[in-house]
């Protein structure tokens, strides 16, 4: 059993967490994204999370992401987007420079409720899992994903930019783990990877990664048309 697969029902998670703005970082559950934590401030969230639940939230600031913002924010900071997802810390080192490396797996998204006034450092939240309760439950909606088309856009995508992708390793890889995985690190702006992650089901997550791809290509088609 894995250590995110220990989050099964809403009960098994936290009313409140710290919270990590970070302009186009994408966590879905179940991917993972490595940090490379040097700020003081995120230093402290990292050694708090570690000695309590392991449990962090990426959110992005609320002007970047193209949302209304969470009120309350503290002087000085970003407002933050009011959906974001946490994940739980399954990596951990620590580097000569002071630095430290984490990596975070998804374990759910949330809807922020309120900003809470703490005296640390980093910035924390009360939050509502309700809305994303089916995301502690692996593969929901797997079965309706188109597939093909994604990966006929993927190919599409490598061929243009001269990439290279382990298609052995995307031949086994289930559906969820294939749409999450290449949302998580698309190139996109980040209202983009906002859309991204408050898409409804899998599906709908795949064909607005479809599309966005789509868009992309057709507008690189264009920079490189001769004028005429």
């Amino acid at each position: 059993m894995g250590l995110t697969d220990q989050y099964r029902h809403l009960d098994d998670l936290p009313a409140s967490i710290p919270v990590f703005p970070l302009p186009q970082a994408l966590l879905l559950p179940r991917t993972q994204l490595p940090l490379n934590i040097f700020e003081p401030r995120y230093l402290k969230m990292v050694e708090d999370a570690m000695a309590g639940a392991r449990i962090m939230g990426m959110v992005q600031p609320a002007a970047e992401a193209g949302k209304e913002p969470v009120p309350n924010a503290p002087a000085g900071q970003p407002a933050i987007a009011p959906i974001g997802c946490a994940g739980r810390i399954t990596s951990y080192a620590e580097t000569g420079d002071g630095r430290v490396l984490i990596t975070l797996t998804g374990i759910a998204r949330f809807q922020v409720s309120a900003e809470l006034q703490t005296m640390t450092p980093y910035r924390q939240c009360a939050v509502d899992w309700t809305p994303f309760e089916h995301d502690l439950q692996p593969g929901i909606g797997a079965d309706e994903v188109a597939r093909d088309r994604l990966l006929d856009i993927l190919r599409r995508y490598l061929d243009t930019h001269d990439l290279q992708a382990d298609w052995r390793a995307i031949k086994f890889s289930g559906n969820e783990t294939l749409v999450n995985s290449l949302a998580c690190i698309s190139p996109f702006g980040a209202k983009e990877k906002q859309a991204l992650l408050e898409a409804k089901t899998l599906e709908e997550r795949n064909q607005i990664l479809i599309a966005m791809t789509e868009i992309a290509l057709a507008d690189e088609g264009d920079q490189d048309r001769p004028l005429q």
